[in-house]
């Protein structure tokens, strides 16, 4: 008894107290579900507010089912890709809790602020990151350097700005950096070339500091695309560059950059595309070239390259585009460049390059683009530019150039401009040149060509030039509304003559029109009004006759006009001071009275020469009371003659009435004493 009172007196042994202890700790475990990637996932969208692109989302069926995420074959998330899926707010640190996720793809939402810090820490074992199109916004920070797995990072087309940070140079696992599209006001590292195995790097489009490519980028022996356009790049390109043996397009456009081009870099044996456009590069073109050369596109315009086309692009089996504009090239263009199979796009304009014209150019390949405008060139154009069937444009205008417009292009159903002027060609120009399927464009200015204005054009012709030629005929009535795309027509200095019809207001595009300098008669049309979209109207150096019609008024956007040289007569409207004029002259007609308000001021008197009846109420031109008074002045012996006549006939009435009057009364007289001499016979 007294044992077991003495038992109750001490606390439970320690063995029973460890056993409830545990009981109650496995209830708590029990009570808890573990925590799957199907809860972590709910969570983040829930973190983003539940938007409907993730509507599918749910508690039912497999997560690795839902067509966003990725799994490994035990059913881990190991990639989650939301792109384009109107996602507005932060990236939420849960998703990181996806142990995994080694892909994770964002791009083109509208995700704000700044780089998400939580992946930097969190998500270690990410190798595909794609941040791009969104609104990022702010520094890239070293923390970066942290994703040590990175094979592709992309946040191009983000508002990220400052530096590159260095760390970048960390990630060695790097295969794609994208950081295109940004607002980089900083620098780049050099430790971008610690990245041995990057085979994209892109950058361009970023204000960088002005600097200079660093020459040990010529280590990324695997790097394949590098896009460097338009980051304020000085200085040369590396000649280290020739070892970039994997390198397959180079893209350093629209920069600062000076000096001669690598000799080795067209001959890179993997290189495609060569784009240097737009930059201060010198000396001459390398003429060292693969074999067989992998060139299809090379871009070296807008730069001050002097010497000759090396022969070398001629052997090119696979060229497509050879773009050499805006540079100093002399000497010719060599022949084997008309034999490329593959060539589309050919661009040398505005150089110095002198010679023919590849006579078989166009003859072996689908030629879509021949612009060699502004050089010297002389001959012919060459007769098969279209047998290829895809030929767009020719442009071969400032050179000089002899003979007719090719026959051949006469079923080219493809072509949508021909610039041929300030050459020598001569002949007339066939209907069928207006009339092609796809016509837009014909500018033919200053040459010899001869024939009629067509009658017919091309349903979207927009652009005809033909001023200065030997044109002759009037302007067609009939087929004059298949002219109704046309917005330039430019025909002077021809020998277009007859009446302007009144056919030709239906053009209601028409925002230029310049028929100066040609024998045109008649009136100018009532109808000028539809004219609506006319921005300049020349007409000087004709015979137009009539007066200015009222209508003219009524033409919003017109602020060239000159009708001078005519015979044109009557007053101006008083309206016409409600034109937007900054260029007018109606010199040289037969116009009388006021000059409108607000040109009646000296610096529009050349506006009015050789108009004698015309005046102003201003004391700096002609005075409308002293050229009334002048004409008194001239009318006033006519006057006078005319009064002394009627006062003639006047006093020459009043005479005779009174010589009437007197002979009138000495009858009178005489008869009276007649009778007074009877009255006193009886």
């Amino acid at each position: 008894m007294a044992d077991s009172m003495k038992m109750k007196n001490y606390p439970l042994p320690y063995s029973k107290l460890s056993f409830y202890v545990i009981l109650y700790f496995l209830h708590l475990v029990n009570s808890q579900s573990p925590v799957t990637d199907r809860d972590i996932l709910l969570e983040v969208k829930r973190q983003w507010g539940s938007p409907s692109s993730l509507h599918g989302w749910n508690t039912t069926g497999s997560w690795c089912r839902w067509p966003e995420i990725t799994c490994s074959d035990d059913g881990a998330v190991t990639g989650v890709s939301l792109k384009n899926y109107n996602i507005v707010s932060n990236i939420p640190a849960k998703i990181c809790d996806l142990k995994n996720l080694t892909s994770l793809d964002v791009s083109y939402n509208y995700i704000p602020n700044g780089f998400p810090m939580t992946i930097a820490y969190n998500c270690s074992k990410l190798e595909y990151l794609d941040l791009s199109q969104n609104y990022f916004v702010g520094p890239i920070p070293p923390e970066i350097g942290r994703l040590r797995h990175l094979r592709h990072l992309d946040l191009s087309a983000n508002n990220f700005s400052g530096d590159i940070p260095r760390a970048v140079g960390n990630l060695t696992e790097l295969r794609q950096l994208r950081l295109e599209n940004n607002l980089f006001n900083g620098t780049f590292p050099v430790e971008i070339s610690n990245l041995s195995s990057l085979e994209t790097l892109t950058m361009a489009y970023n204000n960088f500091t002005p600097a200079a490519i660093p020459p040990e980028f010529g280590n990324l022996k695997k790097l394949s695309f590098m896009w460097l356009s338009s980051t304020n790049l000085v200085g040369e390109i590396p000649k280290s560059f020739e070892n970039l043996s994997s390198l397959e397009q180079l893209d350093l456009a629209y920069n600062d950059l000076e000096g001669e081009i690598p000799q080795g870099l067209l001959s890179l044996r993997n290189i495609s595309k060569v784009y240097l456009y737009s930059n201060k590069l010198s000396g001459s073109i390398p003429s060292q070239f693969a074999k067989p050369s992998r060139l299809v596109e090379v871009d070296l315009s807008m730069n001050k390259l002097i010497g000759k086309i090396p022969g070398g692009f001629g052997e090119t089996e696979g060229l497509e585009g050879l773009y050499l504009s805006m540079n100093q090239l002399s000497g010719e263009i060599p022949p084997k460049i008309g034999l490329i199979p593959t060539l589309k796009t050919f661009r040398v304009f505005t150089n110095n390059l002198s010679g023919i014209l590849p006579p078989e150019m166009g003859l072996h390949s689908q030629l879509q683009y021949f612009e060699v405008c502004g050089n010297r060139f002389t001959g012919k154009l060459p007769e098969n530019l279209c047998a290829g069937k895809a030929l767009l444009g020719v442009v071969a205008f400032q050179n000089n150039l002899t003979g007719e417009i090719p026959r051949t292009l006469e079923s080219c159903d493809t072509l949508e401009t021909i610039q041929l002027y300030d050459n020598s060609f001569s002949g007339e120009v066939p209907p069928w040149v207006w009339t092609l399927k796809s016509m837009i464009s014909v500018m033919l200015t200053n040459n010899s060509f001869s024939g009629k204005l067509p009658a017919e054009v091309a349903v979207n012709f927009t652009r005809l030039e033909i001023s200065n030629n030997r044109f002759s005929g009037e302007i067609p009535t009939v087929g004059i509304s298949s002219w109704k795309s046309i917005v330039v027509f430019r025909a002077s200095d021809n020998l277009i003559s007859g009446p302007i019809p009144e056919e030709f207001t239906g053009l209601s595009k028409l925002t230029e029109l310049k028929l100066d300098g040609n024998s045109l008669s008649g009136e100018l049309p009532k109808k000028i009004r539809s004219w609506r979209s006319l921005t300049t109207l020349n007409l000087a150096r004709n015979n137009l006759s009539g007066n200015i019609p009222l209508p003219i008024v009524s033409l919003p956007n017109l602020v060239v006009l000159d009708l001078s040289q005519n015979q044109i007569s009557g007053s101006i409207p008083p309206e016409f001071g409600l034109l937007k004029l900054t260029s007018f002259n109606l010199s040289s007609n037969k116009l009388s009275g006021k000059i409108p308000n607000p040109y009646n001021n000296m610096a529009f008197r050349d506006s009015f020469l050789n108009n004698p009846n015309l005046c102003a109420y201003n004391s700096e031109l002609p005075h409308c009371n002293a050229v009334q008074t002048h004409h008194s002045k001239s009318l006033r012996p006519w006057i006078l003659a005319v009064i002394l006549v009627i006062a003639f006939v006047v006093i020459l009435v009043m005479v005779g009435l009174i010589m009437l009057r007197i002979r009138g009364n000495k009858r009178k007289k005489n008869n009276n004493s007649d009778i007074s001499e009877i009255a006193l016979f009886t």
